[in-house]
């Protein structure tokens, strides 16, 4: 009978272990790698929900100037949502600066962290390089991410040895605004690693949707097309850009028009996004080169960023 109950208890616990291991992964810290606008945040939203942060970039300047926008950005927040107790904001402020600490050696913090946001170029190569190194050195529970909005996330994945635990986590921007959040399953994703993500996802207060690692996932792939067809129409002069701005706005009750959209967004980036699609499906007419984009992209002519796109900002 002994012997009985001490196999029953070493089944039970061998089950017990292995449901526990099967358990979505609670993400507590976190490590976002890209000082920029995206990163930056990621890193604040992050904060802000009670995460650990180390915000990673290649120099002490970038982090330094990351971390005074998420400052103002959250002193902004704070005024409006604590418009009635401003010592409860200042102190609100305070410890989400506290919950974010800066590195310039992402694999040196990688090894104490549940997850890793990448926001970086929107470069395979650069991105591959990046995942492969820390692959190396982060735990074997750490769940690795990328914010990529152009490029295939199996791709970036291959370049790890943990496939399983990579998606796609697509922030919009500005990121402490925008509630949505793109939750991408590779063919190789667990579904562990999905239900970590939405997870984390619903505790930095956004709404995620999930989609398949198709071109553009779901808002990009319905947008671009979209504002390259308008492009189109004023190339063929069927309509002004100001007209068409108008038509979607006052007809379609969209908050911008397509031009003011692409200035806003920057040529660059719809460019960008535009050509890797063409490359990867050369005869789909959605992802036709534009004429007129291109060109405005080779004259330095980006948008809002640089004072002039298909519009003159002064």
């Amino acid at each position: 009978m002994a012997f009985v109950t001490r196999q029953f208890v070493r089944s039970l616990s061998s089950s017990t272990s292995a449901s526990a291991s099967a358990k979505k992964i609670i993400v507590k810290h976190v490590t976002v790698i890209g000082g920029g606008l995206m990163g930056a945040g990621i890193a604040q939203v992050a904060a802000a929900s009670g995460h650990t942060v180390v915000l990673v970039d290649q120099t002490e300047d970038i982090l330094a100037k990351s971390k005074k926008s998420i400052e103002e950005n959250l002193r902004k927040m704070s005024k409006k949502k604590f418009s009635e107790n401003p010592k409860a904001g200042d102190e609100f402020v305070e410890k989400t600066l506290s919950s974010i600490s800066t590195c310039t050696d992402a694999a040196s913090v990688v090894h104490s962290t549940d997850l890793v946001v990448e926001a970086i170029v929107e470069n395979l190569k650069v991105k591959n390089e990046l995942f492969q190194r820390l692959d190396k050195f982060a735990a074997e529970h750490t769940i690795f991410a990328s914010n990529t909005s152009s490029l295939q996330i199996t791709s970036i994945a291959n370049a790890t040895t943990r496939q399983d635990r990579f998606a796609g986590l697509h922030f919009f921007n500005p990121v402490p605004l925008m509630k949505l959040v793109e939750v991408i399953k590779t063919p190789m994703t667990s579904q562990k690693t999905f239900e970590s993500l939405v997870d984390f996802s619903k505790a930095l207060g956004k709404h995620p949707v999930s989609c398949k690692d198709t071109p553009g996932f779901i808002v990009n792939r319905l947008l671009v097309p979209y504002l390259i067809e308008a492009i189109r129409m004023h190339e063929r002069g069927d309509a002004s850009k100001e007209d068409i701005d108008t038509a979607m706005k006052l007809g379609a009750g969209y908050p911008m028009g397509p031009f003011e959209l692409l200035d806003y967004v920057g040529l660059d980036t719809t460019k960008f996004i535009l050509d890797g699609w063409h490359e990867m499906d050369v005869k789909n007419p959605l992802f036709q080169p534009s004429t007129s984009l291109n060109k405005l992209v080779a004259e330095k002519k980006l948008g809002k960023k640089t004072g002039e796109g298909y519009y003159k900002y002064k």
